[in-house]
């Protein structure tokens, strides 16, 4: 008798400091409302979305709507947007390249203010540059002087040196290196293949695949099953990957009218060969096709992984990452990162002055940039929320039609994670893209907002 009163009391006593941890009805349910509301099939509505909010530490709110699956021809296989739903959360997977990073710069295998020469086993310069040695710093946080250039992700056969060597395949006449006048660590453009190089110097110093060291000593670390080969997951897992959506047809004319159409992870034929990636740059190039990684040799051309943005991973499973930024390192006590280590990620390594024009901003949504994370103050053009100056870190993803954000705000135990599969009108292209109050799209500044108001002032 006495163990069940015990037990009722301690239920009682939970259910209490959950609700004064949390969020009143009314508020949750104006919230949920208004997440519904964006939900559509034409104009700015997107076919799904989730959000996780932390306040003081404590997840206080959490709603997902739409749909994760959308098969216009058999509507039986549809699937519902779920806490576990995975997508390609686009550049959010930067965070997680970072996190291994400083890992093994805490382990003494990496200086984050080497020549990445060291690591890469051949020389990298910028050829207007010949003397300045590009760093492991500069590449975290775009400030390398290297460019994407149209390609940023080649066959696993083949090598960096392609990238950067005169008479590679892909150097495209020396894209991939910034003009005189963008001096490695002293000017600011980002660049998605900053970070397959980073991948590559990560196999380089631990041996391993680029997405097998980060499941086994961050994912892993962090109660995340997260992939960057869909090919990997187990069947279980698998049946979890939701779809990234526009609306354009084979063509690429789009037709806000017309159905969704998958750009990532549809898989209508079923889950991928075992040990297979696909490659995924923004333009449709002859060699992007599926690959075997049979014979790939680990520290020879990391960017087949996608260490910028291939990561597939669910609003759940960013929470951890979440949960982690916000105590210091620590996920469910285990010490993933040091607090120096966070800082080091979170501190500014480049700010944008307006008088020298030290980097691109793209449009005022970046400001200044860390190691894998940027702030977003709360009085400038980056901005997420309308009425009241909340200033934000963290990162944003965007491609193929998905939005994501994984975010804190500095020196408060607050912060959310949100994801949305898909966009029905073109980015930038429609001036309904554009947001109101902010530089930022209509879609993330809506979202972005609605936390500030629901959860952080409310």
């Amino acid at each position: 008798m006495k163990k069940k009163i015990t037990s009722l009391l301690l239920a009682m006593l939970f259910m209490v400091t959950n609700i004064c941890l949390g969020m009143s009805k009314e508020t949750k349910v104006a919230f949920d409302n208004e997440l519904a509301q964006m939900v559509g099939d034409t104009g700015t509505k997107v076919p799904g979305l989730g959000v996780i909010a932390f306040k003081d530490g404590k997840e206080v709110y959490s709603s997902f709507h739409g749909a994760a699956i959308i098969d216009n021809e058999n509507p039986q296989n549809n699937r519902p947007f779920t806490r576990d739903s995975r997508f390609r959360v686009a550049s959010v997977s930067k965070m997680f390249t970072v996190f291994t990073i400083m890992q093994l710069v805490e382990q003494g295998k990496l200086d984050l203010d080497a020549d990445v020469s060291t690591y890469l086993g051949f020389s990298l310069r910028n050829p207007h540059y010949p003397d300045t040695p590009i760093t492991v710093r500069m590449l975290a946080s775009h400030q390398s002087s290297l460019r994407d250039g149209k390609i940023y992700s080649i066959p696993p056969q083949m090598g960096l040196q392609e990238f950067f060597h005169r008479d590679g395949r892909f150097y495209e006449n020396g894209a991939h290196f910034a003009p005189k006048g963008q001096e490695p660590g002293k000017y600011f453009a980002y660049s998605n293949l900053n970070y397959g190089l980073l991948g590559t110097i990560i196999e380089k110093v631990t041996g391993e695949r680029f997405d097998q060291y980060q499941k086994n000593h961050i994912l892993k670390q962090l109660d995340i099953k997260a992939d960057y080969l869909p090919s990997n997951f187990s069947k279980k897992e698998f049946q979890k990957l939701g779809a990234v959506y526009q609306k354009k047809d084979a063509a690429g004319v789009w037709n806000e009218n017309g159905p969704w159409r998958a750009t990532q992870d549809g898989y209508p034929q079923g889950q991928p060969a075992k040990d297979t990636v696909t490659l995924q740059n923004p333009y449709a190039e002859d060699f992007q096709n599926t690959y075997s990684l049979k014979d790939y040799i680990p520290g020879t051309n990391a960017t087949i992984f996608s260490p910028a943005g291939g990561l597939r991973i669910s609003c759940e499973e960013l929470s951890h990452a979440l949960s982690m930024l916000l105590n210091d390192g620590t996920y469910n006590g285990k010490q993933i990162l040091s607090p120096a280590s966070v800082k080091t990620m979170l501190g500014r390594e480049w700010i944008y002055d307006a008088n020298t024009k030290n980097g691109a901003t793209y449009g005022g949504t970046i400001l200044s940039y860390g190691l894998g994370i940027y702030q977003m103050d709360g009085d400038s053009t980056a901005r997420f929320c309308k009425d009241t100056e909340i200033d934000l870190a963290g990162h944003t993803g965007e491609a193929f039609g998905l939005l994501s954000m994984l975010a804190i705000r500095p020196n408060t135990k607050d912060g959310f994670v949100f994801i949305m599969n898909g966009e029905a009108v073109e980015e930038d292209e429609d001036a309904r893209s554009a947001g109101k109050f902010s530089n930022n799209y209509i879609w993330v500044e809506r979202l972005g907002d609605a936390i500030c108001r629901h959860v952080f002032i409310h």
